[in-house]
């Protein structure tokens, strides 16, 4: 592929990840984002348009989450949002295999147009896991994705399989079955978000924290981050190898 074609590719790549957001975020009154009223109104609308047509509504989500990761999303604010729209169970549900989808498609796209220029850039960062991944890239690979990446930002996250050319039904399964644990928690939050705003008169940041459906998973989070940085310790330190 000429270094031209990369160049168009990636321009373009780029002017559809920034239209993608502004259609998104154009719809938010910012201007209310400090008025608890106006989070009431949106869980209300929200509530009965879920509600209306769960089933459609879930494929749509499926196929934004699907795009939105695939053009180097954050994971988090989706998930959040599973959680407000869907619940905890189907939100997890559907953001895990949505997600994982999108991921494999994006590791795709790095994979056959980007690898020259994810290499370039990440090879040398990432160069003491690689060969971990190698000796058995679904193992490690799982135990990457249960710590939530070791903190690498989920598209990079999604991208360094690149490095060592993973197989892709290793790479999807084990990002579905490492990405449940900390899906399903966030997901928790979510939906425990969308309780309080529902019941809560007016945002109390004390009584959001004491809900117990909100510091309850915020201890599993904790709790996940610590594991986290046992995993790394243990398996991805130079120094333990």
């Amino acid at each position: 592929m000429s270094k031209n074609l990369k160049i168009f590719l990636g321009i373009s790549y780029l002017l559809i990840l920034f239209t993608f957001l502004y259609f998104v975020f154009t719809g938010i009154e910012i201007n209310r984002l400090d008025n608890f009223s106006y989070y009431k109104e949106l869980q209300a609308d929200l509530e009965t348009f879920i509600s209306s047509n769960i089933a459609i509504n879930l494929i749509y989500f499926f196929i934004f989450a699907i795009i939105w990761v695939s053009l180097l999303g954050f994971g988090s604010p989706i998930l959040i949002f599973s959680g407000i729209l869907f619940g905890q169970w189907l939100g997890t549900a559907v953001s895990v295999i949505s997600i994982s989808i999108g991921a494999l498609v994006l590791y795709a796209l790095g994979n056959f147009f980007f690898r020259d220029i994810v290499k370039t850039i990440l090879e040398k960062k990432f160069k003491r896991y690689i060969h971990l991944f190698q000796k058995n890239e679904f193992y490690y690979f799982f135990i990457y994705r249960f710590s939530g990446g070791l903190g690498v930002p989920f598209g990079l996250q999604n991208l360094i399989p690149v490095l060592f050319g993973m197989k892709k039904t290793n790479y999807f399964f084990a990002s579905f079955f490492g990405f449940i644990p900390g899906f399903f928690i966030l997901n928790t939050i979510g939906a425990g978000m969308n309780s309080y705003i529902e019941q809560a008169e007016y945002f109390n940041m004390i009584d959001l924290i004491i809900t117990p459906e909100i510091y309850l998973p915020i201890l599993m989070f904790a709790g996940l981050m610590i594991i986290s940085l046992l995993i790394k310790k243990f398996f991805f330190d130079d120094t333990n190898r």
